[in-house]
């Protein structure tokens, strides 16, 4: 293990990345177009992923330079305790030790979750796709050269060029102490790491995210809330996937009428339950397995509840615990939602897109977690680490 680096080292490092981004954009562009042409582009949300233009560049750049203005997050007393016989017991938060975080296609991870990793004091393993090769080792020779920069040792940012069977036996027999597993991509990349892994497994990425249009909706509202989270961005896992309408839902034929024609505005294909099979421009959904399926696609799926209590079991029981929308003016009723929705995020007439780190004012994410614990929704800086309990004495024994 290497020793800890202080938080001015720290965030040195991390302002060099920035530099060194902004500096060599061109070649990160360059060598982002090799993976982009090597590309059989069959996946619509991993070619959205895998591209690196200017805005993602600004992004990154923009993390790095956060990241470094943050407080440490390492050595944060969160209980303190003295004893009768005069022990002082504390428990303060610690890195975990090496984080691996494997991922598909974003070579922004290669950035943002690191860096959120490098400043929680924690060694990084990085495997990520073969589709963004080109990007990533780009990308990590700039952390070495930062690392190398303030003489800190290369080990801290690795990445592990393995393919699949190599990547498994890994994860199965490591090589290096592994703490902690970030997997950021699909379900089937998920699956693989959670059958395999021996160390625990951060399970971040997966949406199916619902919005239910309450009788006493804003109806305009619920069209700029349903168009902004299926359309904006159909690649994140806060996108919208499903949309329950009530059953008593005032001029609702109208309402979907407005819905299909917008949706229709953006390409995206509507799918129906059996409740509102017929309606123009849609079809209905194959069989109840749909319900389940996180699209990442411009693709919906719309139904109809005959009231809240139903519009809640349904979220709970097709939801991905992501995300979960009410668009309502009756507080009593988005009150019910909120509190009785399992989901890492839930909203008030609100888009599901904020479900974000930096939209929710951590200064960006490693993951976002279905998972409830050690921490759920957007994992920012301040909870990419564990703890440890400090006791101090003078001879006492028990």
């Amino acid at each position: 293990m290497n020793k800890q680096l202080d938080i001015t080292t720290r965030n040195a490092v991390l302002t060099t990345m920035a530099q060194l981004i902004s500096m060599e954009k061109s070649a990160l562009l360059a060598a982002n177009k090799l993976d982009l042409d090597n590309y059989d582009g069959a996946d619509l949300a991993m070619g959205d992923r895998l591209k690196v233009d200017d805005a993602k560049v600004a992004g990154m750049i923009s993390a790095l330079k956060k990241l470094a203005s943050e407080p440490d997050p390492l050595g944060i007393e969160r209980f303190a305790f003295s004893h009768e016989n005069g022990i002082k017991v504390s428990n303060r938060t610690a890195p975990f030790g090496t984080i691996l975080i494997i991922y598909e296609s974003r070579p922004d991870v290669t950035i943002e979750a690191a860096g959120i990793a490098f400043k929680s004091g924690n060694k990084i393993l990085l495997k990520g796709g073969k589709e963004s090769l080109n990007s990533n080792l780009f990308l990590v020779e700039l952390w070495h050269k930062a690392l190398e920069e303030h003489e800190c040792p290369k080990d801290w940012v690795t990445y592990l060029e393995f393919d699949r069977t190599q990547t498994q036996a890994f994860l199965e027999h490591p090589t290096q102490k592994l703490d902690l597993i970030v997997p950021r991509g699909g379900e089937k990349l998920i699956a693989f790491v959670k059958q395999h892994a021996r160390c625990p497994v951060i399970v971040s990425g997966r949406g199916n995210n619902f919005v239910y249009v309450d009788t006493d909706a804003d109806l305009q509202m619920a069209l700029d809330i349903i168009i902004n989270g299926k359309a904006s961005k159909i690649s994140a896992c806060n996108a919208l996937d499903k949309v329950l309408i009530s059953r008593d839902l005032p001029r609702k034929q109208e309402f979907l009428h407005h819905l299909i024609q917008s949706l229709k505005k953006h390409k995206v294909e509507i799918l129906t339950d059996a409740k509102l099979e017929g309606l123009e421009g849609t079809s209905v959904m194959p069989n109840e397995k749909v319900w389940y399926e996180e699209f990442l696609d411009y693709k919906i799926l719309i139904g109809q509840v005959p009231d809240l209590d139903e519009a809640i079991i349904t979220i709970n029981t097709y939801g991905g615990g992501h995300s979960a929308v009410i668009v309502t003016n009756n507080e009593e009723k988005a009150a019910e939602f909120l509190n009785s929705v399992d989901a890492a995020a839930v909203y008030h007439n609100a888009s599901s897109r904020f479900t974000d780190g930096g939209e929710f004012g951590l200064g960006g994410e490693l993951a976002i977690s279905t998972d409830k614990l050690h921490q759920r929704g957007p994992i920012g800086l301040q909870h990419l680490v564990t703890n440890k309990w400090y006791v101090k004495g003078n001879g006492q024994i028990r």
